[in-house]
Formats: C-alpha cells, structure tokens, sequence
C-alpha cells in the first residue's frame, strides 16, 4: 500500500479522522461498520501509546512506512473482498493452476484464515468459470468462529464485491436484496469451513495450493518462520504457498520453498 504525505492540523473527531485516512490511504472507513472499525483503530492506538490523540497518531502514519503498512493491515484482516488484489488472481488462473494440472488430475486446495469467506468463494467462482472440469476440493479455516459462521452463510453485501469482474458476481451469485447477494451452491459443494488455529493445531498434509494472506503480519519472527515451515510441509511437491502483498518470505529457500513469482512460493520435488 503507497501512502499519500500530507500536511496534517489538528484532528479531534473520528469522523475527522476518517475523512483524513481516506486521504492518506484511499481506504474509506464509512463503508465499515463504524462501532468495530472504532473499536480495532482506538485498540490498535492504545497498544502503540497513543492513547485517543487521532492527531500524533495520523502524524506518525503519515511519515512511517511500517507503521502505516501494519495499521492498513490490522484494518483490512478481517474486512476482505472477493478478487482482493485482483491481478494477482489473474496469475493464479493463467500461470499457476495450468502449472499444477500439468502433474495432477484433482487438487486439494486450502484458504488459510479465511474471515469470512471471501476468499474460498473467489477459488469457487475461479474453478466454476475457468476450470469447471478440473476436480477440486478448498478447505477453509479460521481461528473465528464467528467468522466462520457468517461465511458459512454465503450472504454478503455489494461492496465486498467492487474488485470482482460484475459479470462473475451476476453469474454465481443470487441477489436478495438491493445490497445483498448469496452464492450459488455450484459454490459452495466443495468447500468444507473448519476451525483451525494455524500456531497450535496441526496442518493438512498433501496441500497443492496454499493461500494464507494478510494473516501472519502480526507475528513475532519466530512464529513466523515456524508457520511457513509447517505451511512448505503441508504442501505435496510443486504445490503453490500465496502470501499477501506485504509478506514475502526472505527465509524460503532454507524452508524448502522457492520464489515463483511475487507471492507465490513453490516446494520443491
């Protein structure tokens, strides 16, 4: 995320404080729920010491790169969309599925801290639209069970589909109301939602793609570089880890892994 400097006054409202976000980081906060969104920002301040004072705590966004990064990540965790970050689905459909198929009749594939659902649902539609012979099945975990719960639902609401490609959203969704739509169970008949806390329980083995995106950020180094370790053994050989934008794994090689391309790290034969 490229944040925009800019010369800030005083900041004394919340609403204030979401209009001058919006300029720093082009992520509009109004189409959150503001008494969670209120809640993770004034938490997210009090760890870091600073307390209610909006006006330092901009000021320290507006000129730290990793405080910043780390904020627009603790924001967006759990406040996912379909087709998030959508050029990097584009390589997943042209590069790395065909890759995969190369060695493979079926695929085993694992949305790992799936919130609430977007992203499993996203693999769906991919494999509905651009693979529908390819046999397939997507696990999809999250510590929240609450989470789990809405996801298991399939309603959402018209902005978590504004990076989606609309004729996708017409075709396997159902609309319910003028703001909410429910995916089609061609969506739903292979994807198992399970519970899984990824620093305790133990992992699938045999995994030929792996997302785990936006969700390790807030680790320490350590349990960072035990979960990549458990996520390469989980995978069979050649299968695909994707990471989120933020998080690259300077440690892969010692690991098993190996860079395919931005974000996408294959284990090695």
């Amino acid at each position: 995320m490229v944040r925009k400097l800019l010369s800030l006054g005083s900041v004394t409202s919340f609403e204030k404080f979401k209009e001058v976000y919006k300029q720093l980081s082009d992520l509009d906060l109004n189409f959150y729920k503001e008494a969670q969104m209120k809640r993770r920002i004034h938490s997210f301040m009090t760890n870091h010491g600073f307390g209610n004072d909006y006006t330092n705590f901009l000021g320290k966004l507006n000129t730290d790169d990793v405080m910043f990064d780390i904020f627009f990540t603790h924001l967006t965790i759990n406040v996912t969309q379909f087709f998030r970050d959508a050029k990097y689905w584009d390589i997943f459909i042209n590069t790395i599925v065909p890759d995969l198929m190369k060695t493979r009749s079926t695929l085993k594939l694992w949305s790992a801290g799936c919130s609430s659902g977007q992203e499993p649902y996203t693999l769906a539609m991919i494999f509905a639209e651009h693979f529908p012979g390819v046999s397939h099945t997507i696990m999809a975990s999250d510590i929240d069970v609450k989470v789990l719960e809405q996801a298991k639902t399939g309603i959402y609401n018209a902005r978590d589909f504004t990076t989606a490609p609309p004729k996708l959203v017409e075709k396997y969704l159902t609309r319910k109301s003028n703001d909410t739509f429910e995916v089609n169970d061609l969506l739903r008949k292979n994807i198992t939602f399970r519970s899984h806390n990824l620093l305790i329980d133990a992992f699938p083995a045999g995994m030929d793609f792996i997302a785990c995106r936006n969700v390790v950020i807030y680790f320490t180094e350590e349990a960072k570089t035990s979960l990549y370790q458990k996520f390469a053994q989980a995978l069979s050989p050649e299968g695909v880890l994707f990471t989120g934008s933020t998080e690259h794994i300077f440690s892969a090689a010692e690991i098993g892994l190996k860079s395919k391309m931005p974000f996408f790290y294959y284990r090695a034969k």
